[in-house]
């Protein structure tokens, strides 16, 4: 049974997502499980032309991504050698679909420069991975090709909404970053796209490398119109940072960025995080993994229990130099699992009005409370792992890992292991690395393994025991926003014909016998408890929601935006992406964050910069279905969940509830905090953050 205490907090109200029965556009609408049972209209799921039923399913295999190649290695300050990367974003055509049916014009990153003759020069959805040594920088040059053959810049494959608060280029450089003002319903934007990269878990990273959202770059086209901003607000204060720091120069179009890697082993990965324009340039595609190996608690560290020498986990990984051949056996295998829809015509299918939602039409900006083309979530009808629409994996009769990543839009995920009989599945590690202890998910757990936005898990999956043939991995978390609780009970499952299936795993006999350490004999490395915390900050997560007004002149409750905010006496006091930092830890402060949501859905929180450790969990008091003012909690407290310990960079807050995390800020500078559901946070539920003093000649929160 999956978290049997969340059903107990969570608010009940649904008010901000109910969908209009008269909801205008492709689609269809889902029901949930309200209480008592009965279902309830909860959103609109948009989908494009291309029906779920038409497209097959386990027809191809499932992609291994190669490892990225090096441009090369060159000394750093300090006298360390770091290894270089050039990696471009760039627009090509991908069989995402099975074949047969149309390739889909996607974006993703790929490597421009390599040190090796046969090196794998390829861009893909996602991307290869980036294999990094603990404490060996990587320095890397993000380049924003975005442009076509004659070098004109490309639009965007997705409706960019220009009336958010969003990176805004034609605003010039006095418009920038800001959400402009207009005297009537502007068109979808069409102009050259910017783009700033996060490496999302990287520790100890410098603000300039942080792919902070208002450093973002065009591409350096030929035809970026006049008056445009070609960077964003920190652009050039972080370049003069870098190359000052680094010795490194930026230019027209890219940008270069240093990780020191000197956190602990973990599954990271990098992405796109351009201001209110994450949720377009992300679902185009561009995203890849980013493993940190080694050091004094990698997995040499890892220990057999019954003979106390270092244990044996699943391998091996690709690695530099592989062969993009066929043939290559991996045990140890990344998968990044994503929601789409498509077109009849292949091409992926975003909507382009806030009437797919939940059928508002009215009113909108600049006269109403609506943006009207962004969505306050968006749920794809259609799952691929690692690029493709649901493939296959031939496995043997051994033990593997897997590195999941929940790489979805909005979508919560409960990849469900029960119609594989005789599997056994720990979970080893998360976001931050090792556990403290191996988590026995098939027998305490139900077979489940839960992932909110842009967590990630690393699991071994024991196919021992599992009779040769064919056999679906599922997803049985919502088609909807999800609010905790378990499948069938507080929600209907995702579609078991659908969204349900994830990829199909086909069992064959062992070649040669198993050299692994069972799961129940690892003995992962110690966690080292954070130093007890000198403050703790209440934080609150909230949504504003107003009426507005379908097709037929009916009213419609919907969310206009989501915000963080802080709180004073326990009132909550809103904040936008524009005002001043109020959080503010001196550098080297251990504090706990209280991450307090006061809405109906659970929200998956980052925080840059830091790892940090899960401390609780506590029910807020309740006035009737919403949560009571001042904010109170009710003294019902819970640990973490077993897969929560060691470290984390990412943490589910679930409504009705404070989730508590402690961190040390060590690295000073200006970074962010955010809800990873990237629609929220493309519409203010994200927050600047500083740690230490404002840095002499940096933007001015608000400026331009």
């Amino acid at each position: 049974m999956m978290q049997p205490s969340i059903r107990a907090q969570r608010p009940i109200s649904r008010r901000t997502f109910i969908a209009a029965a008269g909801a205008v556009g492709a689609g269809f609408v889902l029901y949930g499980l309200g209480p008592g049972g009965e279902p309830v209209a909860l959103a609109e799921i948009p989908g494009g032309t291309l029906d779920p039923a038409a497209v097959p399913k386990f027809a191809v295999p499932l992609l291994i991504p190669p490892v990225m190649p090096r441009a090369g290695v060159s000394p750093v300050k300090g006298g360390r050698a770091a290894d270089l990367y050039e990696i471009s974003v760039r627009q090509f055509d991908q069989q995402v679909l099975p074949p047969g049916l149309p390739m889909t014009t996607v974006w993703g990153y790929g490597p421009i420069a390599a040190q090796r003759r046969r090196a794998p020069m390829i861009h893909h959805a996602p991307s290869l991975t980036i294999e990094a040594d603990w404490d060996r920088p990587v320095r890397v040059k993000w380049v924003n090709e975005l442009v076509d053959d004659a070098g004109d810049h490309l639009p965007h494959l997705l409706p960019v909404d220009p009336t958010l608060h969003w990176a805004n280029p034609p605003g010039g450089v006095a418009g920038r970053d800001s959400e402009p003002d207009f005297a009537s319903t502007p068109p979808l934007y069409d102009g050259p796209v910017p783009l700033v990269t996060h490496v999302h878990g990287a520790v100890g990273v410098g603000d300039e490398s942080d792919g902070y959202a208002e450093a973002w770059f065009l591409p350096a086209a030929r035809d970026i119109p006049d008056g445009y901003a070609t960077e964003g607000t920190w652009y050039d204060f972080f370049a003069a940072k870098a190359a000052s720091a680094h010795g490194v120069e930026w230019g027209p179009g890219f940008a270069v960025f240093q990780y020191p890697n000197t956190q602990r082993e973990s599954t990271l990965w990098y992405h796109d995080h351009t201001l209110g324009m994450t949720r377009l340039n992300v679902y185009a595609g561009p995203a890849g993994f980013f493993l940190v190996r080694g050091g004094p608690q990698g997995e040499k560290s890892v220990l057999d229990s019954r003979t106390g020498s270092t244990a044996v986990l699943p391998g091996p990984a690709p690695r530099q130099g592989d062969p993009l051949a066929p043939g290559k056996t991996y045990h140890e295998i990344p998968i990044a699992v994503q929601d789409r829809s498509f077109n009849d015509d292949g091409s992926l299918f975003y909507p382009d009005s806030r009437a797919f939602f939940d059928g508002i039409v009215s009113p909108l900006d600049p006269a109403g409370e609506f943006a009207p083309y962004w969505n306050p979530e968006f749920f794809g009808n259609m799952l691929i792992a690692n690029g493709a629409t649901w493939p296959f994996q031939v496995v043997e009769q051994r033990r593997y890992r897997f590195r999941f990543l929940n790489g979805c839009q909005a979508r919560f995920l409960i990849l469900d292991f029960n119609a594989i009989p005789g599997v056994e599945v720990w979970q080893i590690g998360n976001e931050g690395g090792f556990l403290a202890e191996p988590v026995d998910l098939t027998t305490n757990h139900g077979n489940r393994l839960l992932l909110g936005l842009a967590e990630r898990a690393d699991v071994v999956v024991d196919f021992t025991n599992v009779p040769g043939g064919e056999y679906v991995l599922a997803n049985v978390g919502p088609d909807v926003p999800f609010g905790g609780g378990e499948p069938g009970f507080d929600f209907e499952p995702a579609d078991p014909e659908s969204t349900g299936q994830v990829l199909q795993f086909r069992v064959v006999a062992a070649t040669a016998p198993d050299p692994t350490t069972p799961p129940q004999f690892l003995v992962l490395p110690p966690i080292t408890p954070l130093p007890a915390e000198s403050g703790t900050r209440p934080l609150v997560l909230l949504e504003r929601a107003a009426i507005g007004f379908d097709a037929d002149g009916g009213e419609v409750e919907g969310p206009v935006e989501a915000l963080l905010g802080t709180a004073a006496g326990g009132v909550p006091v809103p904040l936008s992406w524009d005002d001043a930092v109020s959080e503010n830890p001196a550098v080297g402060a251990t504090e706990v964050w209280e991450f307090m949501n006061t809405t109906g859905d659970a929200h998956p929180m980052h925080v840059h910069e830091v790892a940090f450790q899960v401390v609780n969990r506590e029910g807020l008091e309740l006035d009737d279905d919403e949560v009571a003012v001042p904010i109170t909690p009710n003294g019902s407290v819970r640990p973490p969940e077993e897969w929560e310990s060691g470290f984390k960079d990412t943490v589910i807050a679930y409504p009705g509830e404070v989730t508590r995390v402690r961190a040390t800020f060590a690295q000073p500078g200006q970074f962010v905090w955010h809800c990873h559901i990237v629609e929220h946070e493309d519409n203010e539920m994200m927050r600047p953050y500083r740690i230490g003093p404002e840095q002499p000649g940096q933007p001015i929160e608000g400026e331009p």
